[in-house]
């Protein structure tokens, strides 16, 4: 191999995209419309246009992104992580236009990213697990009939994702009906397949997953576990490894069934077992496998003193795994917290937006995967992660506070992060105990503390932190050119400053003038408005129909998840003014509610 394309975006695509610049390797990104100015494509070698915004078009489309790397002439495709990197039809494609795949053959992908043959594959290696569908779902009846033989709650996720895409608990049958189409819908949206199975869902286990790495030729390596049990929305927010307060033989057998079951499905690279483990019985349950580069790799390549993506690239290319890779133990700890566009105060209600700061903490034990820089602007389009922040240390109290360090030196403007959670979450008393599980941020933890986030933007004049003052002249412009699809840099002097017109204020008309006040409510009249630019997917209610308090109005996508907008009080619906499939602004008028 010499040259790589990675087909992926964000903090991934900049991993990838470094190691292979570190091994030597031609790296090439692609990009979308919304994607121009993207670190990633500042880091690589070469950046290709592959389309619009909307992942469909762009980085869910198969066609164009084959088309482009072989027009740059890429030897291999490494996929990161989400989009298509599960996609067994595009890990074929890639194969069949001669190029290498950096990742498990499709047959491996097909088996182990369908989550119901995963199961079967599970129960080959003999790998204990949860009760769950042989089947994908074929409608509601079938779900809820699982769940009069087994009991509720139960779990409906998406047969051909993960990560938390797709997933709804349902605690009674008479929810199943709404929670399989709204798991279908967010299923579809992200991965592009809509199938969805069912399990038995457990109230509060671990987390824990294991990493292996397989040669394609029988030799399988466990290279440690992580504990991934901070969840919210069956998204994770923090992880860590080794997994604390996990026994020995636990450990021992955990990794032998994540090699067995890799064996099972003649696995080949990075791959990641997950489980369920439940402390009080030290039984543990197969979840499901991941056959990609996962998101928490840093905090075993912290602990286990190897580069997992330099491993990958070598076994594609055939070198195999090193020997000693067969004695890696676990060397400290490390902690890793996703900082995502997201504001905590606000139920984590997702804040695409402009950065107009960044300032990444450093020092002993400190890393930052990031995938943006002040400057850019967050796309709605995407997923909400700006950044991974990973440390080290020689045991897990002192990674923890070296984590609170990492934290109060992590500067971020523009946009709400996570950031005051991750502070809270790391002063937790279950969490500094180790007593965590995957209801620990949900149920238990105290979030009253957190509060809404303002937005912060720098001062008429004033340069954003990061960026370079201001000259007393224009400074140079920099241009992204496209030609025959590929991207170029381009870097203007301007000779004298541009000039910049005032803008002038037009008066309001009187139909804008009625329409604000209209929207101001009135006496009894609550406007119901969009919490954040999105897709309304789902509209429930009609003008005239009567509400209660709370009461689900429409589903708005955005980011990938979809929220549920309710009505501030019992009342009738009037001006009802979205429909299914219209993209909104944050803060457009849905209807109002009038009480009755």
């Amino acid at each position: 191999m010499e040259k790589v394309l990675v087909a992926n975006r964000g903090e991934i695509a900049v991993r990838v995209l470094r190691a292979c610049r570190e091994l030597g390797l031609v790296a090439v990104a692609v990009y979308s419309d919304a994607d121009r100015d993207a670190l990633h494509v500042e880091v690589a070698d070469e950046g290709w246009h592959i389309g619009d915004a909307a992942p469909a078009k762009s980085y869910l489309n198969i066609d164009a992104i084959v088309a482009t790397a072989r027009r740059a002439r890429a030897d291999a495709v490494h996929p990161g992580y989400g989009f298509l990197a599960e996609n067994a039809d595009f890990a074929q494609a890639v194969m069949d236009a001669g190029l290498r795949w950096v990742g498990p053959k499709p047959a491996a992908i097909a088996a182990m990213g369908d989550k119901v043959a995963a199961r079967r594959v599970a129960e080959q290696a003999k790998a204990p697990l949860v009760p769950g569908t042989a089947e994908p779902l074929a409608g509601p009846e079938a779900a809820a009939a699982f769940g009069e033989r087994h009991g509720y709650p139960l779990a409906l996720k998406a047969a051909f994702g993960g990560g938390g895409r797709g997933m709804k608990v349902v605690r009674s049958a008479e929810e199943v009906a709404d929670a399989l189409e709204s798991a279908q819908r967010e299923s579809k949206a992200a991965f592009g397949r809509s199938e969805v199975y069912v399990e038995r869902y457990l109230d509060a286990p671990r987390h824990v997953e294991a990493q292996i790495l397989a040669d394609g030729r029988g030799e399988v390596v466990f290279l440690g576990e992580r504990d991934c049990s901070l969840q919210r929305r069956h998204q994770k927010l923090v992880e860590e490894a080794p997994a604390p307060e996990l026994p020995e033989e636990v450990r021992a057998a955990l990794g032998k069934a994540a090699c067995d079951i890799a064996r099972a499905a003649e696995y080949e690279n990075a791959g990641t077992v997950e489980f369920l483990y439940e402390p009080g019985s030290q039984k543990f349950h197969f979840l499901e496998m991941n056959t990609r580069l996962q998101v928490e790799h840093p905090v075993t390549e912290l602990t286990a003193g190897i580069d997992l993506v330099h491993a990958q690239l070598r076994v594609a290319a055939g070198e195999g795994i090193p020997a000693h890779y067969d004695a890696v133990a676990a060397r400290g700890h490390a902690i890793e917290v996703r900082i995502n566009a997201e504001d905590p105060g606000k139920n984590f209600t997702p804040a695409p937006g402009p950065i107009t700061g960044w300032r990444e903490p450093s020092g002993p034990g400190v890393r930052v995967d990031a995938g943006v820089r002040a400057g850019f602007t967050v796309p709605q389009a995407y997923d909400s992660l700006l950044a991974k922040l990973i440390v080290w240390g020689e045991d897990r109290e002192q990674a923890r506070r070296r984590m609170l360090r990492a934290l109060d030196e992590f500067g971020i403007e523009g946009v709400p992060t996570t950031i005051p959670f991750h502070r809270l979450a790391m002063h937790d008393p279950a969490f500094v105990a180790g007593d965590v599980s995957t209801i620990l941020v949900e149920q238990r933890m105290d979030l009253s503390s957190l509060r809404p986030q303002a937005e912060t933007r720098p001062a008429e004049g004033e340069a954003p932190e990061g960026a370079a003052e201001p000259a007393a002249k224009a400074p140079p412009r920099r241009l992204v050119v496209e030609l025959e699809g590929k991207r170029f840099d381009v870097v203007l002097f301007p000779q004298e400053p541009v000039k910049v017109p005032e803008r002038v204020r037009t008066p309001r008309s009187p139909k804008a003038l009625e329409r604000a006040r209209a929207e101001s409510g009135g006496p009894g009249k609550e406007v119901v408005k969009t919490p954040m630019q999105g897709t309304i997917v789902k509209v429930l209610v009609a003008d005239g129909d009567t509400v209660k308090a709370g009461q689900t109005i429409v589903v708005l996508e955005a980011m990938k998840m979809e929220n549920h907008v309710s009505a501030h009080q019992d009342g009738t619906v009037s001006g009802l003014s979205v429909t299914e499939g219209q993209s909104v602004p944050t803060g457009a008028t849905i209807a109002t509610i009038e009480a009755t």
